[in-house]
């Protein structure tokens, strides 16, 4: 985490704390209260004012992309007003602003981090698997019950299939930025399918791209269902069924 006190090493009232601890940008997030706690004793009321404004506009950028990406799994980007997401985030205009130039600015930051939490949930534990096949099988656990059933993060189902669905001859331009994610998971179950080998590859005579598309849509499948019914025994039927498929693609494999 990048440290928000830097530019306040100067200011003489803070001569009794150490300047290695401004020095290193580093820090963790459990160290800022006590951090804060020394520096508001000693700092004079202008620059009080100051340290409270930037501690908290660097929470409140976070807490206003969380609550969109709510927002946006649940109703969508077009129907998602700004003053629903202030009211969520509990901000003002002036507090929005102050981070993002518009709604569509405020969009990439939140895809952005749609991606680093899919990547996060997804793909935990995929490194420790040698076995390609076992390697689709753990992401689709994971899908499930990482990514699928986390209603914290994006309570309506998986963000980019309504963002996808919502913005395509809405906001193609967005639309585009979303379809990069799913180019991108399709080129993932390829290349761990035809495991590094330079010919094309098959199981049972399929070859990978057939199985690709199988296991592609059979996810985007799951998702949209998931994110009507809110059944986990459904979403567990339909998971299920492609891993006792890639089960049986493994046990009859050959090139």
């Amino acid at each position: 985490m990048i440290c928000p006190f830097k530019n306040n090493m100067e200011t003489p009232e803070a001569g009794g704390l150490k300047r290695n601890i401004f020095m290193n940008c580093r820090i963790e997030k459990k160290c800022l209260d006590s951090l804060i706690k020394r520096l508001l004793y000693r700092m004079r009321p202008t620059g009080l004012s100051l340290l409270f404004f930037r501690y908290n506009c660097m929470n409140l950028k976070e807490t206003i992309v969380h609550e969109s990406l709510k927002r946006f799994s649940l109703n969508g980007f077009l129907s998602t007003s700004i003053q629903d997401i202030l009211s969520a985030a509990n901000t003002s205009k002036g507090g929005f602003y102050n981070h993002f130039s518009s709604k569509e600015d405020l969009f990439f930051q939140a895809l952005d981090d749609a991606r680093k939490i899919w990547r996060e949930k997804n793909l935990y534990g995929l490194d420790k698997i040698e076995d390609p096949i076992e390697k689709i099988i753990k992401l689709l656990e994971n899908y499930k019950n990482r990514y699928l059933l986390d209603a914290e993060k994006f309570p309506g189902g998986c963000i980019f299939i309504m963002l996808a669905v919502e913005l395509g001859d809405a906001r193609p331009h967005l639309s585009r930025e979303v379809q990069k994610g799913f180019k991108g998971l399709k080129a993932m179950l390829k290349r761990l399918l035809d495991n590094g080998q330079p010919s094309a590859v098959t199981y049972k005579g399929i070859h990978t791209d057939m199985i690709t598309e199988i296991i592609f849509n059979g996810m985007l499948g799951a998702s949209v269902n998931y994110s009507v019914d809110k059944s986990p025994e459904a979403l567990d039927k339909s998971i299920n069924a492609l891993i006792d498929y890639l089960d049986n693609l493994k046990n009859n494999f050959f090139t």
